[in-house]
C-alpha cells in the first residue's frame, strides 16, 4: 500500500522546497538526474516504497531502471539524506525526515504509515533495561493499530 501524504502526522518535515542538488553536493554525492528525481519523489510521498519511487521517477524522467532507483535509494540512505524504515511484514519505506528520533504508527488494515514524535528528551528516547554495554543513539518504535478510516469502516 502507498502512503497517503495527506494522512502524515503533524510535525512531519517537508523538504520539498530544499535544493536537491545542493543537498547532494553537501553530502559528497555526485548530482545526477536520477538522484534528484528520487529525492523529489520521496519528498512528495512520505514513507514511499521503492515501487512508489520507481513509478514517480519514471513519471518525471521517463525510462529509468529499477536497479538505478534502488542504487539511488541506497546511496541517499547511506548519506543520511533519506531514512529507511522496515515495518515487519511490509516493504521497506523511505522518508526525508532524518536527523531526529521519531517513530512510526502503521495501520494493520491498509498499511498507511505516519510519524510519531519522540515524547521523551533526546535520542534515544527509550532506555532498555540492559544496554549490554552498547552506546545507544537511536530507538526505533513501531506502533500498530487501525487508522481512523479503517477503524470507522470496521465499526459500520
Amino acid at each position: 500500500m502507498t502512503t497517503d501524504p495527506q494522512r502524515s502526522a503533524p510535525g512531519a518535515t517537508s523538504l520539498e522546497a530544499a535544493d536537491p542538488a545542493a543537498e547532494l553536493r553537501g553530502a559528497g554525492l555526485r548530482v545526477t538526474a536520477g538522484r534528484v528525481a528520487v529525492l523529489q519523489a520521496v519528498s512528495g510521498v512520505p514513507h514511499a516504497t521503492a515501487d512508489d519511487v520507481v513509478r514517480t521517477v519514471r513519471e518525471s524522467l521517463g525510462s529509468v531502471s529499477v536497479q538505478a532507483v534502488y542504487d539511488a535509494l541506497h546511496a541517499l540512505t547511506e548519506a543520511r539524506l533519506l531514512r529507511c524504515i522496515e515495518p515487519a511484514g511490509h516493504p521497506a519505506r523511505y522518508e526525508r525526515r532524518v536527523g531526529d528520533n521519531h517513530h512510526h504508527v502503521v495501520c494493520r488494515a491498509c498499511g498507511v504509515v505516519a510519524d510519531v514524535d519522540c515524547t521523551v528528551g533526546h535520542a534515544p528516547c527509550l532506555a532498555p533495561s540492559d544496554d549490554h554495554g552498547f552506546v545507544l543513539d537511536l530507538a526505533e518504535v513501531t506502533f500498530w493499530g487501525l487508522c481512523p478510516q479503517c477503524a470507522a469502516a470496521r465499526a459500520r
